[in-house]
C-alpha cells in the first residue's frame, strides 16, 4: 500500500469509520447526536459542535489548496462559527464534514511519493505529508475532548454533581 493511500485511510479512520486508535471517530460520536446537546456549553469548554467545526475547517482548507494552490484559511478564525440551531443545520454540517473528508482522502490518496515530500503552499508550511499528518493527530486530539465532554456532560445528567470534582 502506497504512503498517500495509508494517510487517507488514516484521516478516514479518525473521522468516518475507524476504531483503532480510539476505539472512536468523529462520525460515530456525532451521529444520533441531538443538535442541543452538540451545541450545549459545558463549563468554559467549547462545545461539541464548535470542535467539529473546527477540524472541518482545516479539512475544507487543506482541500481548498489540493484544487487551487491557495491556503486561504487562518487558525485566528478556526473557532469562529454562527451556531447550529435547529437539527436539520447539525444534520447538514454533518453530512457536509463526512463528504469533505472523503473528498480530501481522495485527493490524499492521488499524491505521488514524490508530491507528499513538496512544499505544502509555502516552504514554511513544510511538505504535504507533514501537513496531512499533522490535520490526523490534530483531528484526534478534538475527538478526544468531544468523548470526555459527552461523558461530562452525561454524568453531570446521571448525578447532577460532578462539576464539583471539576
Amino acid at each position: 500500500m502506497t504512503k498517500s493511500k495509508q494517510l487517507a485511510n488514516r484521516l478516514r479512520e479518525v473521522i468516518l469509520n475507524g476504531t483503532w486508535i480510539a476505539n472512536t471517530n468523529f462520525k460515530n460520536q456525532l451521529e444520533g447526536l441531538d443538535w442541543k446537546m452538540a451545541t450545549k456549553k459545558y463549563q468554559s469548554l467549547n462545545t461539541i459542535s464548535v470542535l467539529a467545526q473546527h477540524i472541518h475547517y482545516y479539512i475544507a482548507g487543506i482541500t481548498n489548496v489540493f484544487t487551487t494552490g491557495k491556503l486561504e484559511i487562518k487558525d485566528k478564525y478556526s473557532f469562529d462559527f454562527p451556531s447550529i440551531n435547529p437539527q436539520t443545520e447539525w444534520e447538514k454540517f454533518q453530512t457536509r464534514f463526512y463528504n469533505d473528508t472523503e473528498k480530501l482522502a481522495e485527493l490524499i490518496e492521488g499524491l505521488s511519493e514524490k508530491q507528499l515530500y513538496e512544499d505544502f503552499v509555502e516552504k514554511k508550511y513544510g511538505s504535504y505529508l507533514r501537513n496531512i499528518d499533522g490535520m490526523i493527530e490534530h483531528s484526534y486530539y478534538h475527538l478526544g475532548q468531544i468523548v470526555l465532554i459527552k461523558k461530562f456532560m452525561n454524568y453531570n445528567t446521571v448525578t447532577n454533581g460532578f462539576t464539583k470534582l471539576l
